[in-house]
């Protein structure tokens, strides 16, 4: 592989940890909840945030699951800097129960369907 390939897959710690930040911010975590649904320690959390270390897979895959996304959605959020809303949706829908796929489905089409209100 090139260098020049090489650059393209370069992970700025400071700017991952700001993303991982963003992404728990937005979803209402404490540090302390989030390592709690990741199962983490409170400790890896702030460092992975004020960007102090390079995480491994396994810790990349439980912060994953903590902020209810799939591996591949967090690595190209951070590309992107933004979580597409579709690419949520479906990753909140992963390992569901098909039941409950369903019904949620079901909930989407009647509020999709639903006259909102205008605002002003």
């Amino acid at each position: 592989m090139s260098d020049q390939a090489c650059e393209v897959y370069d992970i700025d710690g400071i700017r991952f940890g700001q993303h991982v930040r963003s992404l728990r911010l937005a979803r209402g975590f404490t540090q302390e909840a989030l390592a709690e649904r990741a199962g983490l320690s409170p400790d890896t959390i702030r460092r992975l945030e004020a960007g102090g270390f390079s995480p491994s897979l396994a810790t990349l895959v439980k912060m994953a699951r903590g902020l209810d996304l799939r591996l591949s959605t967090l690595i190209s959020a951070y590309e992107l800097w933004t979580v597409p809303v579709e690419q949520e949706v479906a990753d909140l829908l992963v390992g569901r129960a098909e039941d409950k796929v369903r019904l949620a489905l079901e909930v989407l089409k009647v509020l999709l369907e639903f006259k909102w209100p205008q605002s002003d």
